[in-house]
């Protein structure tokens, strides 16, 4: 029994994301979906891609389901589960209103913002428990970059170990000399 019936227009289009596509998955769902239509087993079709049965009958629902859709939105992935990335439109706008203030207004004992003091600032003042990773992809996203100030010493004169009686490698040892 055939798992799935495709036209001959959708084998073509499906032939011709085998041999093009740089994208993997789409690859692998293009593959299975012609050798089903062959006639081959989902089991056969999974142990070859290396995935389970149930990928392969999960590939055949989506693509049957997304019928009217075109040829990669049907082979594309299905919807992802998982936390929400709440932070995102949260800590954006509290980070770039308190960015450009002086952290010791907040009693801070720092006089610049590092990720880990912003972190600290909004799970004190807005009770938002973030990990310093988002509060240094929010600052990406604001395109707001800094580097900690480094101290430059006096700057000192080219010839300036000359000065010290010999002691760089250009006046190194002398040769005795014979009497």
């Amino acid at each position: 029994m055939t798992l799935i019936k495709l036209s001959s227009r959708e084998i073509t289009l499906l032939e011709k994301v085998v041999t093009t596509t740089p994208d993997a998955r789409q690859l692998k769902r293009a593959q299975a979906l012609l050798w089903l239509s062959k006639g081959e087993s989902a089991e056969e079709v999974a142990r070859r891609l290396l995935v389970t049965r149930q990928t392969v009958y999960n590939w055949v629902g989506r693509f049957e389901a997304r019928a009217g859709l075109t040829l990669e939105n049907r082979l594309a992935d299905g919807e992802r589960t998982g936390r929400p990335p709440t932070a995102l439109e949260i800590i954006d706008p509290l980070i770039n209103d308190v960015i450009e203030r002086d952290p010791r207004e907040f009693g801070y004992r720092s006089t610049i913002w590092t990720a880990p003091l912003l972190q600290k600032y909004l799970e004190g003042e807005h009770q938002i428990v973030i990990c310093v990773k988002s509060v240094r992809l929010a600052l990406d996203r604001l395109r707001i970059a800094w580097k900690r100030p480094r101290h430059q010493l006096a700057l000192r004169a080219e010839n300036w170990r000359q000065a010290k009686g010999g002691s760089n490698a250009a006046s190194g040892p002398t040769r005795a000399q014979p009497y």
